[in-house]
Parts: structure tokens; sequence; C-alpha cells
């Protein structure tokens, strides 16, 4: 499932005017080119070896990192087990920072050297990935390097809030909002199709009639990981924790119907999504969200959440 900020209450980006288009405004300014400088110490592949060094350095970014941390957890670092390549920058014993090359190119802690290391071993690869996503400077710079022989993108969000909360919200709960059951997938799916259509730009049934992006969404309710609410035998509002680590539930593809929006239930629905993840899941729940949603961002500061650091994604 991609990595969406979705929408809340009335804040929906219709995609033929709402959204603005990023990509143009990257283009050009010093991006295009390769860096020229040599690397003092090259980037690698790691392996299982590395898992205690690797997953040291993913410690220090408990929210920026968590995706990447979830799939190391679950899978190490072996490229056939993890289903994906994992490269690392520094040396033996000192590893500086990683970079998650799968359905997702993902850096962490990634500063420039870093970065023109990855982005080398990403060319060799070819792009197979949908999106680079995660801390901006790394994320842009990766992008500058690789547009030459992976674009076109289809959006560039070049600026995207990281916000984090590690209490209850001071709103009331909707006491509407509760885990999806394994028997209502089916009318989750319709939802989860419309939120990704709206805040993707395309439909996810387009691949494979959808079976995938299916099997994701049953995955999340069997995981104890879907919020909605039902009304009339159709969901009204929903969200998933679709990164979960011992440090944060990373909330993704918030939604509410189109004729429910400007009721509060975003607000109360986040609410009470926050009050169940940090009852029952992880100390602390994050999420990203495209700085121009502002309808977004607000009713996200209304549930307690703060501005801890940037993303940015290329959508390809």
């Amino acid at each position: 499932m991609p990595r969406s900020d979705g929408d809340v209450d009335g804040a929906a980006h219709d995609a033929a005017s709402a959204r603005p288009r990023r990509l143009a405004r990257w283009r050009g300014a010093g991006w295009g080119a390769r860096r020229r400088d040599v690397l003092t110490v090259p980037a690698r592949l790691l392996s299982d070896a590395d898992r205690a060094e690797a997953e040291r350095l993913l410690d220090l970014e408990p929210v920026a990192a968590a995706q990447v941390a979830e799939r190391v957890e679950a899978g190490g670092l072996t490229w056939w087990r993890a289903g994906a390549r994992v490269f690392g920058y520094g040396a033996p014993g000192r590893l500086e920072s990683l970079c998650w090359l799968g359905a997702n190119l993902i850096p962490v802690r990634a500063g420039p050297d870093a970065v023109a290391g990855f982005a080398e071993l990403a060319q060799r690869e070819g792009r197979r990935c949908s999106s680079i996503v995660g801390p901006a400077d790394a994320v842009l710079d990766l992008w500058g390097q690789l547009q030459s022989t992976w674009a076109p993108a289809r959006e560039v969000r070049a600026s995207q809030p990281l916000m984090m909360t590690d209490r209850p919200s001071t709103v009331a709960p909707d006491p509407e909002v509760r885990l999806v059951r394994s028997s209502e997938v089916g009318v989750l799916f319709p939802a989860a199709v419309a939120m990704y259509t709206e805040e993707v730009g395309v439909s996810p049934i387009v691949e494979a009639g959808g079976r995938v992006y299916r099997q994701r969404v049953a995955e999340l309710v069997r995981a104890r990981r879907a919020y909605a609410r039902f009304e009339d035998g159709a969901v009204v509002f929903k969200a998933e924790l679709a990164v979960v680590t011992r440090h944060t539930a990373q909330v993704q593809g918030v939604w509410v119907a189109p004729e429910w929006r400007g009721r509060g239930l975003g607000v109360a629905g986040m609410a009470a999504v926050v009050a169940d993840a940090l009852a029952r899941v992880a100390p602390s729940v994050s999420l990203y969200v495209n700085d121009y949603n502002l309808a977004a961002r607000r009713v996200y500061e209304r549930c307690g959440f703060r501005t801890v650091g940037t993303f940015a994604t290329v959508l390809f």
C-alpha cells in the first residue's frame, strides 16, 4: 500500500484541481547532474551480519525510520528474505546511514555523500520502486541524481510535515470508530480504493484487478490495524496503522466519505484512533501529510500532533 497521508473531514484533494503538481518546480536548480565527488567510504549491500548495527541506526530515528524499521524487524537484511536490497554507508562497524530499495526507495540518516553512493547503486539496479519517500533533504537529493535515468516522475511532493503525538487527544473520541472485523473487508475495500484514488491520483484496481491491494487491506484488518465508522452498511470514516514498530504506530489512509465531510468526523475519528493505538499498540502515533493540505493539518494539530520533521515523496 503506498505511503499516503489520506484525507480528513472536508480536506479531500480533487485529483483534477485541488492537488498542486510539484514536479515542474523541482526540475533543474542543480538537480539532474550526478555528483562528481569521489566517495572515500563506499556504499555497500548489507546482510544480516550488519543487522545489529542497522537496528542501532534505526533506533536513532524512531519516527522518521519507522517504515524501514518495521521491515527489518520482520525480514532482516538478507535481500531474498527481506524482499528488498538494503544498502549501507560507513566504514565496517561504523554504519552512518542506510537505504531501503524495494517497493519504495527509503533513505535513513543519509547525508550528501551517502546519497551519492546510494544513487549510484540504485542506478545500477534500475527503477523498480513505485516511490522515493523519507526525509525531504535526502529524498530530493536522491531524485536530483536519479531523475536523468529514472524520469519521468508522476509527481513530486516536496514538503510533507512529519507529525507525531505521544498522548491521548483532548478531543472527545468518536465512540462509533472501531477496529474493522474480518467479515467487513468487503465493505472497507471500496472506501480504501476511494481514498487511494483521491490521494495518489490513480486507482489501485488497475493492476491485477486490485488483488494485491485487497490483500494488503485484508492483512491490516487481520492485524487489528484498520479502523472505521460504519453508517447504513457503508464506511464513513477510515484510517489504518500502516506501520508499527516498538517506537511508533504510523497512521495512513485517513479518509472521510464526501457526503459526511464538514461534520467533525475527521477530528473525532482520529482522536479515537490515537487513543486505541497508544493504549494497545505503541508509545507514539505518527503520520506525514502534504503541506498544502491545510484542513488535514488542522485536524491533526487539534488531535495533539506536532511537527517533528519534513518528508518528501516522489511518485512514479
